[in-house]
């Protein structure tokens, strides 16, 4: 058993919050009309990648009827079709898509987690919520990466909070370095709201993540 597998055996495991259990059961028993006969994982999701990894991905928290109906991270939601397919443009993937756990799909050199591993209400965890889930996050954050992706303001906030440095403000490509030299780098989350606006673009992303990538 992996360091890993140890890991995500207490990340499944939990039931810190109480909100967050109440609405990740909620969906799991209501669904989605179009997944309504799909059996939805509606528990935390664990991390998801290579546990030999040297790069670390942050994203927020699991999609509603995403991660947390699939039970893999960035799995059946739109944003994991951006994520995944430039991690594949790159070699970081081995296919494109991601639609469930034994599709195929496989990271090397890179592990994905989430500052909160359920499902919250509106996308919003409460900072309570973010609290509780740093049990699992520092852990991780606490591993010698060559290299940190964030996927979003609130993940730059927390991985700079965990190395007790003050962050750069938050935009799309802004770089940062924890104190002992290992790169931070800021993406705009590939979420529906971002990507179908135009906030982020497929080009945006893949030149961050070939930036990320060039760092294994």
């Amino acid at each position: 058993m992996t360091w890993l597998d140890r890991l995500n055996m207490e990340v499944v495991g939990c039931h810190r919050c109480p909100r967050l259990v109440e609405w990740r059961e909620r969906v799991a028993r209501e669904k989605r009309a179009s997944y309504a006969e799909e059996d939805y994982w509606g528990r935390p999701v664990p991390c998801f990648g290579d546990p030999e990894a040297a790069l670390l991905i942050v994203g927020l928290a699991p999609a509603a009827h995403g991660a947390n109906r699939t039970g893999r991270m960035f799995t059946g939601d739109r944003s994991g079709d951006w994520l995944y397919r430039a991690l594949h443009k790159v070699g970081a993937a081995s296919q494109a898509s991601a639609t469930r756990p034994g599709d195929g799909l496989e990271l090397s050199k890179v592990l994905i987690t989430a500052v909160a591993h359920c499902a919250p209400p509106d996308n919003k965890p409460t900072p309570d919520e973010i609290r509780n889930c740093a049990a699992f996050l520092t852990p991780i954050l606490s591993r010698p990466w060559k290299g940190i992706l964030c996927l979003g303001q609130i993940a730059w906030a927390e991985v700079h909070r965990h190395h007790g440095i003050r962050p750069p403000k938050f935009g799309h490509g802004i770089e940062s370095q924890t104190p002992n030299g290992v790169l931070i780098l800021a993406s705009y989350h590939p979420s529906q709201q971002n990507t179908f606006t135009g906030r982020l673009t497929e080009v945006m992303l893949d030149e961050v993540i070939s930036r990320f990538w060039a760092n294994r």
